[in-house]
Formats: C-alpha cells, structure tokens, sequence
C-alpha cells in the first residue's frame, strides 16, 4: 500500500506550515491563548480561506477533502504550531455528527463551518464519565412535536463562542447503554441554557454546559431517535485520529528544537551533543516517535474500514500518542535542562500540550482497556 501524500496534500501542507511559522508564532499564540476568547477569529478566518477547515470536510459537505490522511496532513501542521482555533471542536467533531446523521436543511450549517462563519461545538463529555462514550445521564424527553432536554456536559471546546452545540442526550435505555442515545442541534442562545468557561491548562478554553428545562423543536433531533451511538462513535474516531496527527506534529516540532540545542548548548567547550549518553537518548526518541507516525499512518488508512478495523486502529494509535507524547514531553524537558521549563521557550508549551492530547477522547489506559476488549470481541465472533 502506498502512504505518501498526494501533490494536493503535500501542497497544502507547504502552504500551511509556511503561514504558522510566519505569521504563528509563539508569542502571539500565548497571548491569543490567554484571552478571554480563547482564539482569535481573525486566524479562525484566514485558515478557512487557506483551505484548512475545507479539507477537513467532505466534498458533498461543502468541503474537498474529508479523508484520513487529510485529517492526518493538517492536525499535524496545526501540532507542529500549537493552532488553538476551533478546528477540532468545530470542523471535526461537530460537523462528522452532522453530516453523518443530519437532514438537507441541519446540513447547511456545513456550510457556514467550511467558511469559519460560525463556531459549532460538541457536547457529549460529562461529569465522571470517564470517557465511555455511552455513559449518557443528559436526558430528552418528548414533549408533544419537541423535545425537553436536562442535564449537564463537561470540557466543551469553545463552548462561550459557539453558535450551536451538537448535544448527545438520553431518550431511552439506561446509563450506559450503546442504545437510546440521541443527538439534537442545540442553538446557542436556547432559553434554558448556562455557559460557564474556563481556561485550559495548555491554553485556549472549555465551557461547562448546563440545560434546564430547554424545549426544542422537532427539527433539533439530529438523525433517527435512540440510534446516535454509531455517530458518535464515527465522529469521536475522527477526533481521535486529529488529536493523534497534532500529536505527532507537536514531537516533531520538540524533537528539532531538542536537537538544535544540543548541536548548539556547550559545556567544557564542546557542544554536547556529542556527549554518547545524550545521543543515545535521543536516539531511542527518534525511534518511539517514529513509532507514533507508523500508529497515525494505521490510524488514518483504516479511518473508513470496517467498524473492528477502525476501531482497533484508533485505540491502538492513541494509546501510543498517550505513552509516546509524555516520553516526548518528558526526555525534551530533560535533555533542555532548567530553560526547558521557561515560559518564554516553547519547549515547556509543547510539553503540556502533549499530556494534554493524552487526556482528551480516552488516555492511554482507556484506549488499552478498549484496544484488549475490541480483541476480545473479535475472537470470540470468529470461534
């Protein structure tokens, strides 16, 4: 099988690494991150004209791209400059759940997405869930033509800047299981609903989302009732794959500044990197990220396979982003010394971006626990 990039991909990567280092940098990304918006639209705006949020989505979705290795071709350019614009929230998680479940007319907020018009967010994360995707306590219940919906969501990206919110929620079964989990489109300014955020550990912000007694139109309901896990298992696997591509882009972009300070940082008069002890290490660093890059390549060719195939392929990658980004983090900081931990070097943001990709969608121990039992059912089928 052949993975190099087509001349498309490979174009627009050039195009897109070129504009973050040149008009991206670290400073002006601390100072966005630190904001109160968390982003800056103006950058949100100029990435949509570039392309970028167009190849994240499907051609028949107002997009050119949608694919895997498209995924895996931007979110490793956006790791490679920490991005915090919507992307993931908007561009893939959001706008995956609709164009898999939606109607012509919830379709057209496609749209709106691939121009950077409006900010769409996902919110299926709650309290204590612990990443089980069925673990659903948000409730809709039918009132005459609409809906009522109750309940609270978690870490919602860009939750205080976003028009609307796709929003999984229970309409039958118990917490916990795959069925009766239905996702509406849930406007942002619904009477009804809080918005409480907060920043990020490793910038930009989340939102807290309560929903008291929020009453919605029939037109809310996104895809059949009781039938959404399978979207949002789809759209939560795209996700990850993203997560994973930022990742590797994040080591990459450690990695060369790691090796730049060992070729130039002297001690007894020699630069010391040519110390044996810190080649080696950094040489069982190339290794391991070489690794993650083979899990994301998997990842990416096996993203429209077969539900096992995909699933496996997903888990397994993030459990080697989790493992393989804190090593990153960790050996970088360390082969940097004390400045590794400055704020003012970008090495100590690399870092906490890197634990923090391990967090989101399921961390290492998840996807292993996941990963075992998706093997299990796999064997058990073929006896």
């Amino acid at each position: 099988m052949n993975f190099e990039h087509t001349e498309e991909r490979r174009m627009l990567a050039d195009s897109l690494n070129r504009f973050i280092a040149e008009q991206y940098g670290i400073e002006k990304r601390n100072h966005v991150a630190a904001s109160s918006q968390g982003f800056s639209p103006e950058k949100w705006q100029q990435f949509a004209e570039l392309g970028v949020v167009g190849a994240l989505l499907r051609e028949e979705d107002g997009g050119f791209g949608g694919a895997g290795f498209d995924i895996a071709v931007v979110f490793e350019a956006l790791g490679r400059g920490l991005v915090i614009e919507p992307l993931l929230g908007s561009a893939v998680l959001a706008a995956e759940a609709i164009s898999a479940a939606g109607s012509d007319e919830q379709k057209a907020v496609l749209g709106q997405i691939a121009e950077a018009s409006i900010v769409a967010s996902f919110a299926h994360d709650e309290p204590n869930t612990h990443y089980e995707l069925p673990r659903v306590a948000t409730a809709a219940r039918r009132d005459g033509d609409g809906w009522v919906l109750d309940g609270a969501k978690a870490v919602v990206l860009n939750a205080e800047h976003a028009q609307v919110f796709v929003v999984s929620a229970r309409t039958s079964g118990a917490i916990g299981d795959e069925s009766g989990i239905s996702l509406f489109l849930v406007p942002a300014d619904a009477a009804g609903l809080s918005v409480v955020g907060t920043p990020t550990m490793d910038g930009g912000r989340v939102g807290e989302l309560t929903f008291n007694s929020i009453r919605l139109d029939a037109g809310a309901l996104l895809g059949a009732e009781g039938q959404g896990y399978p979207v949002l298992e789809r759209a939560v696997g795209r996700g990850i794959l993203a997560l994973c591509a930022e990742a590797l882009g994040a080591m990459e972009a450690a990695k060369e500044a790691t090796l730049d300070y060992l070729r130039t940082r002297k001690q007894f008069g020699v630069p010391i990197g040519s110390f044996q002890a810190l080649q080696h290490r950094m040489a069982d660093l190339l290794l391991e990220i070489e690794q993650a890059r083979s899990a994301v390549i998997n990842a990416a060719s096996s993203l429209d396979a077969d539900r096992m195939t995909r699933e496996r392929a997903l888990s397994s990658a993030k459990y080697s982003i989790g493992r393989i980004g804190t090593l990153v983090a960790e050996e970088c900081i360390q082969l940097h010394g004390g400045i590794g931990m400055t704020w003012e070097l970008p090495m100590a943001h690399f870092a906490k971006r890197l634990v923090m990709i391990d967090h989101q969608l399921g961390d290492e121990d998840h996807h292993l626990e996941r990963y075992i039992a998706l093997g299990r059912q796999l064997e058990a089928a073929a006896a």
